[in-house]
């Protein structure tokens, strides 16, 4: 069975999209979610026992984390959803929306890439970074 990684996925967006992956799929999905402010863990209430899902507390801009989440868990996709959005927080904290934002963008990419290359054949033909 394949496994999604979703990050950002406390989020409003996020946490919609997990729970219609594990309704609508046979998909096992990994949410990644620092918990900031914009995070609800009771939004995933409801499917925090289910089989097919599992919660990572990370931060996407700590490389040595992302990278051990994906080697644990080896997905077949990334949806990375994670991201400060509140206009008014970012007037007055611009610098968490760049760590996260560009920073977190940075390492999500770098350490798919890394992971990315060391899959061989079909898996990595059909692997897919949203």
């Amino acid at each position: 069975m394949s496994t999604i990684v979703v990050t950002g996925g406390s989020g409003f967006i996020g946490s919609a999209l997990i729970k219609r992956l594990l309704a609508r799929t046979g998909h096992h999905v990994v949410n990644v979610d620092k918990l900031t402010y914009a995070a609800s863990e009771e939004a995933l209430r409801a499917v925090a026992n289910h089989p097919r899902y599992r919660f990572e507390h990370a931060d996407v801009c700590d490389a040595s984390r992302v990278r051990a989440v994906l080697d644990a868990t080896q997905p077949t996709a990334i949806i990375h959803l994670a991201a400060e959005t509140h206009v008014d927080r970012s007037i007055d904290g611009p610098a968490a929306f760049v760590q996260t934002n560009v920073v977190g963008t940075f390492v999500m990419l770098s350490e798919t890439l890394a992971y990315w290359r060391a899959l061989r054949g079909a898996a990595s033909d059909a692997f897919r970074f949203v």
